[in-house]
């Protein structure tokens, strides 16, 4: 039986927008510096939010179902409990039924978190470790509990299973182990531009708009990808506990893509921000002739 990690505490469902809704788990991806939930862009069967260099974020889970689930979340293809290179079998955190909650850092122990904050590749997280493939991705590998055995109102046993049904219980050695904390990297702060909202262009002048967006598209230079760094310690309350799953293949794996604003500009996922308008020459600008300059 694996020793996974179960909130401490129960969070309010958020009216907030998932970035990837799925069967049963919700996902978002929030930037803690601003409080706003990322918004999403599709692009081949794919969703991707832009991430601010050196702004925190935290991994919004919202359990959709009666019935606990196991959450077990990848960023940059690492385990953030763990720290292991992600894989679906490993540990993670279970949602009580309709909970929501924010994951907000690399676990750390049972009581901290490193956090997560989005910074220049080389200093990722998993780039620091040796890990650089899988940079850019955030997933959650999503299992249903295994069903109980009911009997006059009371739990005779888990189905094919001989343990008895335990809440809580204290970690074996080795799970402490895993917990170790290793050095903290600074988050590096750094400005991007605001994005424009696109709008619409006059009926005339579309196929100008459109030429002049698709030229600023190519011409759009690409940037270091991002990733998502070991940032401060915080505090972040969890405890032990029992989970068995009903299969040993995930029920549902919701995955989202970021990087830098340039980045999915030049990539074609996000809009390019409006060209100025084009202005006409006018035959009458002025009323009288002014004195030439010099």
């Amino acid at each position: 039986m694996k020793t996974l990690l179960h909130l401490a505490m129960l969070a309010a469902l958020s009216c907030t927008p998932a970035v990837h809704a799925g069967s049963l788990i919700d996902v978002g991806v929030v930037d803690r510096d601003t409080g706003a939930t990322l918004p999403a862009y599709p692009r081949d069967g794919k969703y991707y939010v832009i991430g601010v260099p050196g702004h925190r974020y935290g991994v919004r889970l919202v359990n959709r179902t009666g019935a606990r689930v196991l959450a077990v979340l990848a960023v940059d293809g690492v385990n953030a409990v763990s720290g292991e290179t992600a894989n679906p079998d490993q540990s993670g955190y279970v949602l009580d039924p309709y909970q929501s909650t924010e994951i907000d850092g690399w676990r750390k122990s049972m009581n901290e978190v490193a956090q997560f904050n989005f910074t220049a590749l080389p200093n990722s997280y998993a780039v620091r470790t040796g890990r650089p493939d899988n940079v850019g991705v955030i997933g959650v590998a999503v299992f249903r509990e295994k069903p109980l055995l009911w009997r006059e109102g009371r739990v005779l046993e888990k189905i094919s299973a001989d343990a008895p049904l335990a809440d809580r219980y204290t970690p074996p050695p080795a799970a402490a182990a895993q917990a170790a904390s290793r050095p903290a990297m600074p988050a590096q702060a750094a400005e991007v531009g605001s994005m424009a909202k696109s709008t619409a262009a006059p009926a005339g002048s579309l196929a100008r708009a459109d030429e002049s967006a698709n030229a600023m598209r190519r011409e759009a230079k690409s940037e270091e990808s991002l990733g998502t760094g070991h940032g401060a310690r915080e505090a972040s309350n969890v405890s032990y506990t029992k989970f068995e799953r009903a299969s040993a293949h995930p029920d549902e794996i919701v995955s989202v893509w970021y990087d830098s604003y340039r980045n999915l500009v030049a990539r074609g996922v996000v809009p390019p921000p409006p060209a100025p308008p084009q202005r006409d020459p006018q035959p009458f600008p002025q009323t009288f002739v002014p004195d030439p300059a010099g």
